[in-house]
Parts: structure tokens; sequence; C-alpha cells
């Protein structure tokens, strides 16, 4: 019987990604799961390059929100912990769900098409090609299923 116990659920607080959230929130909930929370800053190098204070102050504000986040799922009785980290983001994701052992990613799709998805590539799709794990992706337009 596949158990899910720990649910990675990439973040960027877009309303898209609450929705994520949700339903996260919801298989957490059903199967006694915890969720983790990853929001990654893909800042470019030379943005940040001996810019240490511009560093923590992005850090801090995502921080803040991850913890509004987690408080509001812990008050719901969800197990929840949750991390801001700096890099490639789809590497982020697919790092963060080895070391948690992850059984699930919850993530979005932002429904790019052409050529902003054929340029920009889709963080979705390199996740879920290379995942170890099964990846429920939660289109942004679709019709709801949580209530």
């Amino acid at each position: 019987m596949f158990k899910i116990r720990t649910i990675l659920c990439p973040i960027d607080f877009s309303d898209a990604s609450l929705k994520e959230v949700s339903y996260a929130r919801e298989f957490a909930a059903s199967m006694g799961a915890e969720i983790y929370l990853l929001n990654v800053l893909d800042i470019p190098v030379d943005v940040l390059v001996n810019n240490l204070p511009l560093e923590e102050k992005f850090e801090k504000r995502e921080l803040e929100k991850l913890e509004k986040i987690k408080q509001q799922l812990a008050s719901e009785g969800v197990k929840v912990e949750g991390s801001v980290e700096f890099g490639k983001t789809e590497d982020a994701i697919l790092d963060k769900a080895r070391e948690l052992g992850a059984n699930l990613i919850i993530m979005g799709s932002h429904c790019k098409s052409g050529f902003s998805r054929l340029f920009l590539g889709s963080v979705t799709e390199h996740v879920m090609r290379r995942a170890n794990c099964p990846v429920l992706v939660v289109k942004s337009h679709e019709t709801e299923f949580i209530e």
C-alpha cells in the first residue's frame, strides 16, 4: 500500500501556489502526512554577490510569508515545516525532495504556452521528469475539487 508521509509543496506565494497548499492540506489531513513548504529564491548570482543585506532582506520577507501559512496549517492540526532557500528552482525542489524522502510533490502549473514556455521552460515539467516520487500538478485554472 502506498503511504504518504511527507508532502513537499513548493510555493511562491502567488494565488496559484496557495491553491497547491489547499491540496497539500487535504492530502496531509486525510493521510496523516506532514507538509514541507519550500520557497526558492532564484536570484541571479551577480545580483547577490557582495550584497548580503539584499539577500537577507529577500529571505526575511519570504520567511515572514512562509510563517503565516505554517501557522494557519498548524492551527488546523496539520504537521508542517518549511524553509526558504536560494538556488535554481527545479534543482532546489528536487534536492529537498530527496533530502526529505518526500512521497509526493504537489506543485502548480502556471499554464504558460507558446514562446514563453519554449523559451523559459517549465519548472514543473523539469521536476515531473526528474523526481523520484509522484508529482501532483495543480493547474491554476482548473475546477476546484477541494471545498
